[in-house]
C-alpha cells in the first residue's frame, strides 16, 4: 500500500509540475503581448523649439545666439543617447535671421539626429521680401530630409497607428508682425483631417500658440478662436506642441492639452519630451522638461535676462502626467 501510495504521489507531483509549466507559459505570454500592445501603442517624441540657430550674430539680453550651435548639438546629443523616438519635431525658429546660407546650416546640425525629424516654420525663418520665402523654406529642408519632400508649408503624417501629426503653418507672411494666423483654406483642410481620422489621437504641431502660455497680444493667434473651434470637433485627445513664446507651460483644458516648449538659445535653454500612450477608453501623456547640459551657458542665459520665472513655469509645468478620455468608436 505504501509503495501504491509513493506512485500516486509521484504521479500527482509530475502532473503538478505539468499543469504549473503550462500556466506559466500562458501567464507569461499574456504579459508579454500586454507589454507589446502597450509598447505598440505608445508614441515617443522629441520637440525642440525655438532654436535661433546664428553662425555670426552676437547674445541679445534675451538670446544666447553665440551659443547656438553648441545648444542645439547638446540638444542633438541628448536626443540620440536617450533611448527610441519614433520622430524630433522642430516647432519653428530654427534660425534666428531668414537667409538660406542659414539655414543650411542649421541643418547640418539637425542632419546629425538619428531618428526621424520634421519642422515647421516660425516667424524668424521667413522674410517677407527676401529669398527665404515659405516656399524656399520647404525646399531647402526637402533636400535634406527626405520626410519633408512635400511642397506645401503645412502637412500631416502618420507616425504609427492610432496617431496623426498634424503640422500647421501659423506663419503671416505679407505683414511685418510677431503675430500669428492660420489661412482659410489651411482650416478646411485641417478640419477634413479631424473627420479623416476621427479615432486617432492627434498631435498637432504649431509656432504661434493655440493657447497663450502668457498674454502678449504682439505675439498670439489672430484667429485662436476658430482654430479652437475647429479643433474641438475632433472628439478623441489633441496634445498640441507650440513654441514661440519662449516659455514652459502645460495646460489641460478638457480632451486638450497644450504643450508650451521653452527656447534652446533663452533661460531655461531646454526641450521637451513627450511620451504619449493610448489605450482604449483613454490616453495617457507624460511631458518632461530636458536642460541643456552647457551649465556655464544656462547660467549665463538666466543672469542676463529678467523674468526667468515666466520662461521657467512652476515646477508643474516642467514635468508632468495627464489623463484625457477616449472614445474608441
Amino acid at each position: 500500500m505504501a509503495n501504491k501510495s509513493y506512485k500516486k504521489s509521484e504521479k500527482e507531483s509530475f502532473f503538478t509540475k505539468v499543469v504549473n509549466w503550462v500556466l506559466t507559459l500562458a501567464l507569461a505570454y499574456f504579459i508579454g503581448s500586454q507589454v507589446c500592445t502597450e509598447a505598440n501603442n505608445n508614441l515617443r517624441i522629441a520637440q525642440i523649439s525655438d532654436a535661433h540657430f546664428s553662425s555670426y550674430e552676437q547674445n541679445t539680453s534675451y538670446k544666447t545666439l553665440e551659443d547656438s550651435a553648441a545648444l542645439l548639438d547638446d540638444a542633438i546629443m541628448q536626443v540620440n543617447t536617450s533611448g527610441a523616438y519614433d520622430f524630433v519635431i522642430f516647432t519653428g525658429d530654427l534660425i534666428n535671421t531668414p537667409k538660406v546660407s542659414e539655414l543650411e546650416n542649421f541643418l547640418s546640425h539637425a542632419k546629425r539626429l538619428v531618428y526621424p525629424w520634421y519642422a515647421i516654420d516660425g516667424n524668424h525663418d521667413i522674410c517677407i521680401d527676401g529669398p527665404l520665402t515659405k516656399t524656399k523654406f520647404m525646399s531647402v529642408i526637402g533636400k535634406n530630409n527626405s520626410n519633408m519632400k512635400q511642397n506645401n508649408i503645412y502637412y500631416a503624417f502618420t507616425p504609427k497607428r492610432g496617431y496623426r501629426v498634424i503640422c500647421l503653418d501659423s506663419i503671416i507672411d505679407n505683414k511685418i508682425t510677431t503675430n500669428g494666423r492660420i489661412s482659410q483654406e489651411q482650416l478646411e483642410w485641417l478640419q477634413n483631417e479631424l473627420n479623416t481620422y476621427k479615432k486617432e489621437t492627434i498631435v498637432l504641431c504649431t509656432h504661434v500658440p493655440v493657447m497663450e502660455p502668457y498674454s502678449s497680444s504682439n505675439h498670439k493667434m489672430e484667429n485662436e478662436y476658430e482654430l479652437k473651434r475647429v479643433l474641438r470637433t475632433h472628439k478623441n485627445p489633441v496634445i498640441v506642441l507650440q513654441g514661440h513664446y519662449h516659455a514652459a507651460r502645460l495646460v489641460q483644458n478638457e480632451n486638450m492639452l497644450v504643450i508650451s516648449c521653452p527656447s534652446l538659445v533663452s533661460f531655461p535653454n531646454a526641450f521637451r519630451v513627450i511620451n504619449i500612450n493610448t489605450g482604449k477608453s483613454k490616453v495617457k501623456v507624460d511631458v518632461f522638461l530636458k536642460e541643456t547640459n552647457l551649465k556655464d551657458i544656462q547660467t549665463h542665459a538666466r543672469v542676463r535676462l529678467m523674468g526667468t520665472q515666466l520662461l521657467y513655469g512652476d515646477e508643474t509645468d516642467r514635468d508632468n502626467s495627464f489623463e484625457m478620455r477616449r472614445e474608441d468608436k
